[in-house]
């Protein structure tokens, strides 16, 4: 069972990545914007699911596992924001490709010990 809840969180998580990229945005811009936002909204949601699951001790392990590993796992992606980072290297945008590094870390980060330092 616990297999099932992980792997339907992360149907369900890879589903909506893939709807939010077919989201249209500006052509002209090179950041990745919606890989940046799909991985900062990951880091709240696995933040606040982290702080909610330790708060609720009771909670079924099943439960947390389709939300962290499941859905968290599906929708963020690790493997994107590497290949567009490549890509912004190859294509010379240097300082771009390290903007891009820099703010998925400490954003990333930041959000989730922001969330984790929400008085309980």
């Amino acid at each position: 069972m616990k297999l099932l809840a992980v792997g339907a969180g992360g149907f369900l998580g890879a589903v909506l990545r893939y709807l939010i990229g077919k989201i249209s945005v500006s052509e002209t811009t090179v950041f990745p914007i919606k890989t940046f936002v799909i991985n900062v909204v990951g880091c709240l949601l696995i933040g606040m699911i982290a702080v909610f699951s330790a708060k609720h001790t009771q909670l079924d392990e099943k439960w947390i596992l389709f939300l962290k590993v499941g859905f968290c796992g599906g929708f963020t992606t690790f493997s994107t924001f590497a290949l567009e980072t490549t890509d912004l290297l190859k294509q010379e945008h240097m300082g771009l490709a390290f903007l891009y590094i820099f703010l998925s870390v400490l954003v990333g980060c930041a959000v989730i010990l922001g969330v984790m330092q929400v008085p309980k």
